[in-house]
């Protein structure tokens, strides 16, 4: 069945109750998920579990100074050992983590939500408002989002909610020119002319009929912006442009370690490992993603 039978004609036959209807078309992407795929989703569960109850699984404070002597080796009292003022470094990995998962998801549901928006307003309307958005969009991605976000982020003073909306918002333009030219292929269908054809207003069009047949390409916008957002955020905290201190933050615990490597390495490997992890898993999980939707998109 075509998209714009789906969208312009009611369907004639008995649908399923709403929660059965959504497990069964849960469960039938799961089961189109790659193997590799459902292996990155259950690994990003479990960082999501871990890094929800760090309160709870961590073996210390994370901001504790001196539960150990300076740089100890890993050991039975702390697994990853500690830091070069005694924190424990297993425990600052499992807050950080929080704090990378929410900060980079947030950014990304903030790209994903204007750009996305954008998206669908500039495929939609097309001409003059199409082009001189486009072009407005094309000048703010000439400019480097490293250079771009330390000038925003050393402008209004680094925190969270400032690190979460600049990031969100230096991805906007890409995420638009996805959405957008996803958009477009939808604006000459038939169920859009019959929406029209009916008097409904652009924004009913773009929401009801264009929106639902974008949503796989806005779910694989959203896991691609995350692992974006996870080296980035990183990098920012790694220059000192991240969480406040004393949040544990990946970022800023390479840069803190970096100056005792001659005496242990685990203060700088262990986060490093964990951004290089998650940004893998996420990569991975968007690879699959885009091949379960691939014959739907």
């Amino acid at each position: 069945m075509s998209p714009g039978k789906r969208f312009a004609e009611p369907v004639a036959t008995v649908p399923l109750a709403p929660a059965g209807a959504r497990r069964r078309a849960v469960g039938d992407f799961l089961a189109r998920l790659p193997p590799a795929a459902r292996l990155a989703l259950l690994l990003l569960l479990a960082a999501v579990a871990a890094s929800a109850l760090a309160p709870w699984i961590a073996p210390f404070s994370p901001i504790e100074i001196f539960v150990g002597s300076p740089l100890e080796p890993p050991s039975l009292v702390h697994l990853l050992g500690t830091d070069t003022l005694g924190r424990d470094v297993l425990s600052r990995v499992l807050y950080g983590g929080r704090t990378a998962l929410l900060m980079s998801g947030s950014a990304a549901a903030l790209t994903v939500l204007v750009g996305g928006g954008l998206g669908l307003v500039l495929g939609y309307s097309g001409g003059l408002v199409d082009e001189i958005g486009m072009r407005v969009l094309e000048i703010v991605a000439s400019i480097p989002s490293v250079i771009l976000a330390l000038l925003v982020v050393g402008a209004l003073g680094p925190s969270i909610p400032v690190v979460i909306v600049t990031v969100g918002l230096l991805a906007v333009p890409s995420s638009t020119r996805v959405v957008r030219a996803a958009a477009l292929a939808f604006v000459a269908e038939d169920f859009v002319l019959a929406a029209k054809a009916r008097g409904e207003s652009r924004f009913a069009i773009a929401w009801h009929e264009i929106l639902p047949n974008v949503a796989g390409t806005l779910l694989v916008e959203f896991a691609i912006r995350t692992g974006w957002a996870v080296i980035l955020i990183g990098a920012l905290a790694f220059l000192g442009f991240g969480a406040p201190p004393p949040t544990p933050d990946w970022g800023a615990m390479i840069n803190e370690g970096r100056g005792a490597l001659d005496a242990s390495i685990w203060p700088v490997v262990a986060p490093a490992l964990a951004i290089a992890a998650l940004v893998l898993t996420v990569n991975v999980l968007t690879d699959g993603i885009a091949r379960a939707l691939g014959p739907a998109r």
